[in-house]
Order: structure tokens, then C-alpha cells, then sequence
């Protein structure tokens, strides 16, 4: 069926007005920001097609960006990047980015639906929603906006490091990106702090050594 606004409309009963749904997109990768987005929908909002970004193409993703920019009430984009994730954990990081999201809106929700996490520190009554983004309208819609924001990061990231091909992956894990990791070892955009990375890192090391000292290694 998709996402509703039932978890809206409950919230509206219990006297809210400006109710904000809040999700993620890169919290799987190995390189690049993750970004959060905190939309705020009108009552009664119909956008067709709005789901889970996950289950959407790219060429909907678009349409339906374009389409949420034009109908939402309030809309505020945060992110943490590459440098701070490695420092906070991945969690805190989305936590951050999730934070800086509510602070670009304008108006300021009364109420935050939140795809799976909480947020501490934030004095705004909330949600939390296993697999939000599939159930809620609100935290539908920005996933979508957090996705193509990311998207579009990595795409321009693409330009200045074109030798992973980020424009076809946008930083996650797949057997492409981890031959050209292993080839060329960490950009500067590459998460230190997570396995696959740190491994290419070990790897780089041990190749520099082996090619000061050839013979360091031979039984």
C-alpha cells in the first residue's frame, strides 16, 4: 500500500500542527557525508508515487524531489561529513545530521516523526518508526529528498575522484568500488573507521613496504 499519513494524523489529534518526518540516506557507505532531511507536509497532502526511496528508480526519485520541494510547507537538509563520522560512530553522526536537518526549518515543527532513531538532546516532542520510511508520508518523502541530496554529492565527488566511479555506486560497498578501493587505496573522502577501508588501508601500507624492502616478506 505505502506510506499513509495515519502517524500524522494521529499526531494531529493529539493537538500537533507542524509535524516534520525525518530520515537518512548513507549510513551504509564507505565514502562521502550521510545527509538527512526533515520535510513538513501540508494536511492532506497528495503526492502520488511518494515511497521508500529505496524502492524507487533514480528517474523517480527526481520527479518526486521536484515535486516535495513545491508541496512541502518547511524543508531542512543537514548532513555530517566524512571526517566526523569517523570521529562520532556512524549513529551519533546521522544523530548530527538528523539535528542540523530541524534546524534549517522554517517554520519550527511542533512534533518529529523519526525513521527508527531517537534523538537525544532534541526538545521537540518525537516519534520514533521502525521502517518509517515505508509507513509515513512525511519521513517517505524525506528519504527522497536525503537520497537525491546525497546522490547529487556523490555525483560532484565523482568529478574530483574519478579513478572509484562513485557515480555509479555513490560510496557503498559494492565488489566495483572494493576492486578499485583495493587498486588505489583511500580518497580523502573514504571512511577511515570502517572495515573494508581500513583493510585497503593495511593493504596500501604492506604494498609501500614491500616495494622499500622487496625481500621482506620472501620465506
Amino acid at each position: 500500500m505505502g506510506p499513509t499519513e495515519e502517524f500524522e494524523r494521529v499526531a494531529r489529534r493529539c493537538g500537533y500542527r507542524r509535524i516534520a518526518g525525518i530520515d537518512e540516506a548513507g549510513r551504509g557507505p564507505l565514502a562521502g557525508p550521510v545527509v538527512a532531511a526533515a520535510v513538513i507536509l501540508p494536511t492532506r497532502c497528495r503526492i502520488a508515487g511518494v515511497d521508500d526511496s529505496k524502492q524507487l528508480s533514480e528517474e523517480a526519485r527526481d520527479r518526486l524531489y521536484a515535486a516535495i520541494l513545491e508541496r512541502a510547507v518547511g524543508l531542512g537538509i543537514g548532513s555530517a561529513d566524512v571526517g566526523e563520522i569517523d570521529r562520532l560512530n556512524i549513529l551519533q553522526a546521522t544523530r548530527l545530521a538528523m539535528r542540523r536537518a530541524i534546524e534549517q526549518l522554517v517554520p519550527l515543527p511542533d512534533y518529529l516523526l523519526v525513521d527508527a532513531v531517537t534523538l537525544p538532546g532534541v526538545r521537540i516532542s518525537m516519534r520514533p518508526i521502525i521502517k518509517g520510511d515505508s509507513l509515513s508520508l512525511s519521513i517517505a518523502a524525506a528519504s527522497i529528498i536525503a537520497k537525491v541530496t546525497r546522490d547529487r554529492l556523490m555525483v560532484k565527488y565523482d568529478a574530483l575522484f574519478p579513478e572509484y566511479d562513485f557515480l555509479s555506486h555513490k560510496g557503498y560497498g559494492t565488489p566495483g568500488h572494493l576492486q578499485r578501493l583495493a587498486r588505489h587505496g583511500p580518497c580523502p573522502i573514504h571512511r577511515r573507521t570502517f572495515m573494508p577501508v581500513q583493510e585497503a588501508v593495511v593493504a596500501a601500507q604492506r604494498q609501500s613496504v614491500v616495494r622499500m624492502n622487496p625481500t621482506l616478506f620472501e620465506q
